[in-house]
């Protein structure tokens, strides 16, 4: 079996609004150590790495008096940077993914090619504006900041469900599921999975 080096990256970053430090493990068993003083994304953030089985750990602190916008945006930036660092040049892996996760009420459907062309569409069914305190427009602002950040097309598309809870669970997980998939390593694959060689 060929050796394949370890799938990991840290990254630091500091602005005037945020303080970011996170430690990611590819290859890893769903462990979650996370704080970034918005409860109900560290809920959503363990989430995605329990079922995508992977390691994080981060630690953000932000402006949050202002409100969660630049703390869950700057933690997109980052956990992007942080899968493209550890995927390096997208050598070997499956390189797709497609993943339907039914909670409860909801179907969540979530794509994705690590094509190197960012793109994010966005289809869900209308959320209430908070689930506790937590305005859940930031859950496609989340998004768009990983998929610009690791050079991922993703496609999240929620056609029905009732409970915005289980709706953004559902997508949350659902990613983790098929982040999962698509950063596989296929030991049929040499280089990247491309006709062009490279993406």
């Amino acid at each position: 079996m060929a050796f394949v080096p370890s799938r990991e990256s840290s990254l630091v970053r500091t602005t005037k609004e945020t303080s970011i430090k996170l430690n990611l493990c590819l290859d890893g068993q769903g462990q979650a150590e996370i704080s970034t003083g918005v409860p109900f994304f560290d809920h959503m953030l363990t989430l995605l790495t329990v079922h995508g089985f992977f390691n994080l750990s981060l630690q953000a602190k932000g402006d949050i008096e202002v409100d969660d916008h630049h703390t869950v945006e700057d933690v997109g930036i980052c956990l992007g940077q942080a899968f493209k660092e550890a995927l390096a040049d997208f050598s070997a892996i499956s390189r797709y993914g497609h993943f339907a996760l039914p909670m409860d009420e909801t179907l969540a459907r979530v794509t994705m090619d690590f094509s190197n062309r960012p793109f994010l569409h966005f289809d869900v069914v209308a959320l209430d504006q908070k689930t506790g305190t937590f305005d859940t427009s930031m859950v496609q602002e989340f998004l768009r900041a990983f998929a610009f950040n690791c050079g991922l097309t993703l496609h999240v598309e929620v056609k029905y469900g009732v409970n915005t809870h289980h709706i953004i669970e559902a997508i949350f997980k659902a990613l983790g599921r098929t982040l999962d998939q698509a950063t596989t390593i296929d030991p049929r694959i040499k280089g990247t999975l491309s006709s062009k060689g490279t993406l």
